[in-house]
């Protein structure tokens, strides 16, 4: 194969945890160069999982790789290689992730950081950040305490990136995950942020003129730092967006203006997607923690509907023609991802450690397990149903801060599908997602999907079934003269492909014409099993996610996967 890996139980091995940027190979799990008698316990437990549920073998879905347009059959893992980052002349390696995860170092909840990276190495994510909620215990000693287990467990558990962020209290907005690349001044960087810009430490949460600069501050020191080279990298994503009404539009447009390398997208779709089980099976709230109604600090202009997930997702992104087709209208990059936020894992069976003072030690004491199940706990383990899918060039956490920084981005719930590749094309040239295909005006450019269909059951024990791929396309039409809009009018459905197989893989192509104007285009897809007409109606939107309802909102019975944009650009 030539990745220039060792093969044994020593930590020399090309995909170690270094703090490097050099490709690094594959993880030994998914590297099928490697033999079984060759990999730790962990590995090889991990290579039967990913067999019992079809991720290893021939095929797109297995590799997780997409291959390029030229090649027959995709490369499974060992023939697996990596593209220049921005183009496509190659196959990047799709990882799968989680931004969005609490630990007992987190004042509501109670798991060590070891338990939830074996859990989302065991679902087979290959990143994940830790990010507790920012607060003055946090600050004060929770950002030095939880980093000697973040490493500890990078080192464990060698084939699952482990970054340190935290959860970033926004001042006058809602939350937000902060990370950064791991180094010396990890913890140095994400002290001083927390100290200095945390809405809650600092007495700044209200909706004011003044904490809205607060946060543009923390944005540029971020910035800062990494331009002094004090942290190699960090990436700010905001999360939950429309749960409470607090993240206006013009806050958006203001953090990603500001700082468009920092400030790159928010979550498409929350965690705590549990939450919405009926009781007494479970929580019988809302899905995604979306039961809320407007406050007083929430922005006037949202509508009622926006306080619910749709099929799962926020309302900013599953409303076509909506805030976030807005701000792709404007041509500038706002990239989606999915997450656990995961702090009580539903149908789990751990309460905190007996004897816990988490004011005063900034944690609560190990898990005790054995108890009752908790049915009315509404969060999933990372990777157990929501993914964030980041096209990489190497296995490495500069690479998926890349991927990340790029937009090469998919994501998913339940395992609705196992492998996406999404290209626009025109001649001899393509674009994947968070790509800019540029083009003559008036040249045909035409959108290529190849999806592999779901091949393993999911954690609910059932094979999903894709139904249905949307193609949504909108125009670009210039930065937003108000910073409040959140309509984009000239987007919609531009057509619908039913899906009428259950194994395999599936290749569409849909033509654009000939493209004389700047434009986007985005996929969904959805097991079909709720819909309804868009709230911009049926000629924009015949058949989208349908409102959940609050106390009935089986997550495991309403699919969708969301990709993000790919833009044309006529000279």
């Amino acid at each position: 194969m030539g990745h220039g890996h060792h093969h044994g139980h020593d930590h020399s091995h090309g995909h170690h945890h270094e703090h490097g940027d050099a490709s690094q190979s594959l993880p030994p799990a998914l590297d099928m160069s490697v033999p079984d008698e060759e990999l730790t316990p962990n590995q090889l437990s991990r290579r039967g999982m990913l067999r019992r549920t079809g991720l290893l073998g021939a095929g797109l879905a297995a590799s997780s790789v997409l291959a390029g347009a030229a090649t027959g059959a995709t490369p499974a893992f060992a023939d697996a290689k990596t593209g220049r980052s921005g183009t496509w002349n190659g196959d990047f390696l799709w990882l799968a992730g989680d931004h969005h995860i609490h630990t007992q170092y987190s004042s509501d909840a109670k798991y060590r950081v070891v338990d939830h990276v074996r859990h989302a190495n065991g679902n087979g994510l290959d990143w994940m950040v830790i990010t507790d909620h920012g607060s003055e215990q946090h600050a004060k000693i929770g950002v030095e305490k939880v980093n000697p287990d973040i490493v500890a467990a990078r080192d464990e558990i060698e084939d699952t990136l482990v970054f340190q962020g935290l959860e970033w209290n926004i001042p006058a907005a809602e939350h937000g995950t902060v990370f950064v690349h791991p180094g010396d001044n990890e913890v140095a960087v994400l002290k001083e942020f927390e100290n200095s810009f945390d809405g809650a430490v600092k007495g700044a949460t209200d909706n004011t003129p003044a904490n809205e600069a607060l946060a543009i501050a923390g944005l540029n020191f971020l910035a800062d730092a990494v331009d002094q080279r004090r942290v190699r990298d960090a990436l700010f994503l905001a999360n939950h967006p429309a749960r409470k009404g607090l993240d206006s539009p013009h806050e958006i447009r203001a953090w990603r203006d500001a700082q468009p390398t920092i400030a790159v997208g928010m979550e498409g779709a929350p965690g705590h997607q549990a939450t919405g089980i009926r009781a007494p099976q479970g929580p019988g709230s809302g899905r995604g923690g979306y039961d809320n109604s407007p406050s007083a600090q929430s922005w006037g202009g949202y509508p009622l509907d926006s306080y619910r997930t749709w099929g799962g997702f926020d309302w900013m992104t599953s409303t076509v023609g909506g805030l976030w087709d807005s701000l792709l209208a404007e041509g500038k990059p706002w990239w989606i991802t999915a997450n656990s936020d995961s702090h009580n894992v539903y149908a789990d069976n751990a309460v905190r450690g007996p004897g816990s003072d988490f004011n005063a030690n900034g944690k609560y004491n190990d898990p005790v397990y054995g108890g009752a199940l908790n049915l009315t706990d509404g969060d999933f383990w990372p990777g157990q149903y929501s993914r964030t899918h980041v096209g990489a060039v190497s296995f490495s956490y500069r690479a998926v801060m890349d991927g990340i920084r790029d937009g090469r981005v998919w994501v998913d719930h339940g395992g609705l599908i196992s492998g996406l590749n999404a290209r626009l094309k025109a001649g001899g040239e393509e674009q994947t997602l968070g790509g800019m295909l540029r083009i003559r005006r008036g040249d045909k450019v035409d959108l290529i999907m190849e999806i592999d269909l779901a091949n393993g059951p999911n954690w609910a024990q059932f094979v999903p079934t894709l139904a249905r791929v949307d193609v949504i396309q909108g125009d670009v039409t210039g930065r937003a003269s108000d910073k409040d809009a959140f309509a984009a009018p000239n987007t919609k459905v531009v057509t619908s492909f039913e899906v009428n197989q259950s194994m395999g893989s599936v290749r569409l192509r849909w033509s654009l014409g000939r493209v004389d104007r700047p434009l986007y285009v985005r996929l969904r897809g959805t097991d079909g099993n709720r819909s309804a007409v868009g709230l911009n109606g049926a000629a924009v939107d015949p058949h989208g996610p349908a409102i959940d309802v609050v106390g009935d909102a089986d997550p495991w019975r309403d699919l969708w996967f969301y990709t993000n944009p790919i833009w044309v650009l006529p000279a």
